[in-house]
């Protein structure tokens, strides 16, 4: 049902995801009268509802259930018998979505955003059509903000069918613990819930198109975290073109040019994302989209539209929810100060896997073919007292940094809780810090902070305990 009232605003926000709803909140701090059309019925996006949240929810549950079965006999903790309650897990994930959501929801109405739900069509500047399940109404806005996300993307010869050929959404929320899982796609999403099912007791088959696994992340750590996962139980198979999939007799059969096909229960597609701008009636504005389906925009996030901007997943860059946010920040700062901006070198991101993959900045790979010289410093976590207590001690962390001026470029993270300690790496790339910065800077004992620090003192060869 559509809000009642006042339809014109200051702003109007198409989409609550991540950009979507933080932009709707910045712009309702800064003053402005701010409408925000979402067609579903809860608020925070695909990130919230069916992405980041409650894939991280199954990520967290099959950890405990995995290292209770693998790991807790080192603690001197055992069990007479371990027992899978899928139901419950699923339920705790729709509860954390669920908390969140209205979460958002709440902040909506502390800021006086006008909330609008149905679908948004785009009648040409200041004008947007949303359709609802009861009516139509017609809201208009002195600037417009489109931040409508993105979709899986398809694979020719891919048949979803939304049961047993699935895409993310659906593999959030299987009935069973599948037997036998093809994942097609090794990026963040499949291996996070190739890793899910993997840890409940499927046998999870990888295909992936290229000769890597994470392409874009440090290729080093890339092929460590590999071999991680093989030893976890996930089966890659590397240089392996999917042709088609498609469900025969109640099984899927996979079909890989050049190879065998493979019969199992269920198909993840996950080849990544693209825009999500279907029927959101651009050809009632100037706007053409990129070749790849996003929508062009300039520093400011403005459209060759008059009024017309757009942040987050519909444009370039990658598509990671807290770049969505920063964008959607900066965009109505803009607005209102005329001051907002993104440092995109800044911006991290992270694989939840077991253990965790975190980057940020640029790659080994990257500075060579940019012909930029470096000095790399590496600590490894089996170095780290923390890691030894908390019985995680694969990976590293690899620190780059620019071989005159020593500012750091990037870095680069394999182990125990390496989403949260690039933060500390994104803070410093921000504020062009030095890896001697990073390297004078005390760090609490015992962390596994200290390695950040190790492998920082590790650039000018001074790490103490490695």
């Amino acid at each position: 049902m559509s809000a009642k009232g006042n339809r014109e605003h200051d702003l109007v926000v198409l989409g609550a995801g991540p950009g979507g709803y933080v932009a709707a909140i910045r712009a309702a701090q800064l003053g402005l009268s701010v409408g925000c059309i979402e067609k579903e019925p809860a608020l925070g996006g695909t990130c919230l509802r069916v992405g980041c949240i409650p894939s991280k929810a199954l990520l967290e549950s099959s950890e405990r259930f995995w290292e209770a079965k693998e790991k807790l006999s080192a603690h001197g903790i055992g069990f007479q018998e371990l027992r899978l309650d899928l139901g419950v897990l699923l339920r705790r994930k729709d509860q954390v979505v669920s908390t969140l959501t209205r979460g958002v929801d709440a902040l909506f109405k502390k800021n006086r955003v006008t909330r609008y739900q149905g679908h948004a069509r785009l009648l040409g500047r200041g004008r947007v059509e949303v359709t609802g399940a009861a009516d139509t109404v017609e809201v208009r806005g002195k600037n417009l903000l489109l931040a409508t996300g993105s979709k899986p993307a398809p694979l020719p010869g891919v048949e979803l069918d939304g049961e047993r050929i699935v895409t993310s959404t659906e593999a959030l929320s299987f009935s069973e613990v599948p037997k036998h899982l093809v994942v097609i796609g090794a990026g963040y999403i499949g291996l996070e819930l190739g890793s899910v099912w993997a840890r409940l007791g499927s046998k999870v088959t990888v295909l992936e198109y290229l000769d890597r696994i994470l392409f874009g992340l440090d290729a080093e750590i890339a092929a460590e975290a590999k071999k991680i996962f093989e030893k976890q139980g996930l089966e890659f198979r590397l240089k392996s073109k999917v042709v088609a999939a498609r469900v025969e007799g109640g099984q899927c059969r996979v079909e890989v040019e050049g190879q065998d096909p493979i019969v199992c229960d269920r198909v993840l597609l996950a080849v990544g994302r693209v825009p999500n701008t279907d029927h959101l009636g651009l050809e009632n504005t100037n706007i053409e989209l990129h070749r790849k389906g996003f929508i062009p925009v300039n520093a400011q996030f403005a459209t060759n539209t008059d009024g017309i901007y757009a942040v987050g997943d519909v444009i370039t860059g990658p598509m990671l929810a807290h770049k969505a946010e920063e964008e959607g920040m900066a965009c109505v700062e803009g607005l209102v100060t005329g001051h907002g901006h993104v440092n995109y070198d800044a911006i991290a991101a992270v694989v939840y896997t077991h253990p965790e993959i975190a980057s940020v900045g640029k790659t080994e790979e990257q500075l060579k073919a940019a012909g930029i010289s470096y000095r790399k410093g590496l600590f490894p976590f089996r170095a780290n007292g923390r890691a030894r207590t908390l019985g995680q001690v694969e990976g590293w962390i690899a620190i780059l940094a620019q071989e005159k001026t020593d500012r750091i470029l990037g870095v680069h993270i394999l182990g125990p809780h390496a989403g949260d300690l690039i933060n500390e790496a994104a803070t410093a790339i921000a504020f062009s810090a030095s890896s001697e910065d990073l390297a004078r800077t005390c760090h609490v004992h015992p962390t596994l902070g200290e390695a950040l620090r190790e492998a920082a003192l590790a650039v000018s060869g001074r790490a103490i305990h490695s």
